[in-house]
């Protein structure tokens, strides 16, 4: 929760979003101005709404819609040595549930969804992310979407089997500095969802 308790850094200079008007600006978030917003609960609109999207792995990207920009980072969901297996999906849980208290309700979550994995452990690892994002989804009643690695590339790089380096590029060109792939990732997911719902 470190990128997100020090949000101030982790928006991206310039890295606007072309959102729809029902966005809603919240308290230590970097405005259009570069001043921060007055009230963590003052919507900008009748709709207000925040967008997550999600690279699901151990080492997660995620990506947030907020006052027309994106806010970014990657949690690391890895097992500590006397972890047991289960304790990182308990561990994404808590961290789902505390974004949510730093953000109010969210609008709909998008998650890269991945149909092939080249080893089993990591096909198990998803499977187990993916079982508790569309539960904690369901509980909240937050809408929820997976979207083909295919289509996420093809929407970012103009190729649908584009490599890592060509993600983090793209997610350069829209003004963001990824740290790795999956921040690059979760962010071309979140740019190609604010154009799903921006359409008429």
């Amino acid at each position: 929760m470190s990128e997100i308790n020090n949000v101030g850094g982790r928006v991206a200079d310039g890295a606007k979003l072309p959102v729809p008007s029902y966005v809603c600006v919240r308290a230590h978030v970097c405005g259009q101005t570069g001043s921060l917003a007055p009230s963590a609960t003052q919507p900008t609109g009748d709709d207000a709404a925040i967008v997550l999207a999600l690279d699901l792995g151990s080492t997660m990207g995620w990506a947030l819609s907020f006052s027309g920009q994106a806010m970014s980072g990657t949690e690391s969901f890895k097992l500590g040595r006397f972890e047991g297996g289960g304790m990182r999906y308990l561990r994404f849980v808590r961290w789902l549930d505390d974004l949510m208290r730093f953000t109010g309700p969210i609008s709909t979550v998008y998650f890269e969804e991945v149909r092939r994995h080249k080893g089993v452990d990591a096909a198990h690892a998803y499977g187990g992310f993916m079982a508790q994002l569309t539960a904690w989804c369901e509980r909240h009643a937050v809408p929820y979407q997976g979207v083909p690695v295919g289509t996420i590339k093809k929407f970012a790089t103009g190729k649908g089997n584009a490599n890592k380096d060509a993600m983090i590029e793209a997610a350069k060109r829209w003004g963001h500095a990824p740290a790795d792939d999956n921040e690059a990732d979760a962010l071309a997911v979140l740019h190609w969802a604010i154009a799903q719902e921006a359409k008429p």
